[in-house]
């Protein structure tokens, strides 16, 4: 999962090296977070208009997850 995450962030900026994916440990609720940061300057390009991207991003992630029945969230931190 985390390599997927990786993969799609890299195709979207261009400071491909800078992108970092931390995961948690599953909550109570079973819910593993991953944690995305990039570049600064590449904020914008992942999160997309009106948060479009983060959007898409969050919704191929939890359907990866499901074929693995696990349960995810992703967070873009600065």
């Amino acid at each position: 999962m985390t390599e997927l995450l990786i993969a799609i962030a890299s195709g979207l900026v261009e400071n491909p090296e800078a992108v970092n994916v931390t995961v948690d440990e599953p909550n109570e609720e079973g819910i593993i977070v991953y944690h995305l940061r990039v570049a600064p300057d590449d904020m914008g390009r992942v999160i997309g208009k009106q948060g479009r991207i983060a959007k898409a991003i969050r919704t191929v992630m939890r359907a990866a997850a499901n074929r693995n029945e696990q349960k995810i969230a992703v967070d873009i931190d600065e």
